[in-house]
């Protein structure tokens, strides 16, 4: 496998891995996830610098979980 990664610098990652506890895996876990997620809505936004934070966020819903669940927050959120 091709990797930029010194070796060195890749064992001390795999055993710093092999030591977390699982708190700690699901600690970064929630962390990537979290990370993942803002930047694919600041991706909406740049791409949509005229919609409102709503917008951005009611698409983002619409792309991760489908359709009928943004449109179910959106007239949830305008009182329908």
């Amino acid at each position: 496998m091709l990797s930029d990664t010194d070796p060195q610098a890749e064992r001390v990652q795999i055993e710093l891995a092999r030591r977390a506890t699982a708190a700690e895996k699901m600690a970064q876990v929630r962390s990537l996830s979290d990370l993942a997620a803002r930047l694919s809505r600041r991706a909406i936004a740049r791409a949509h610098p005229d919609w409102s934070e709503r917008e951005v966020e009611l698409r983002w819903v619409a792309l991760q979980y489908g359709e009928p669940l943004a449109a179910a927050l959106r007239a949830c959120r305008e009182g329908r």
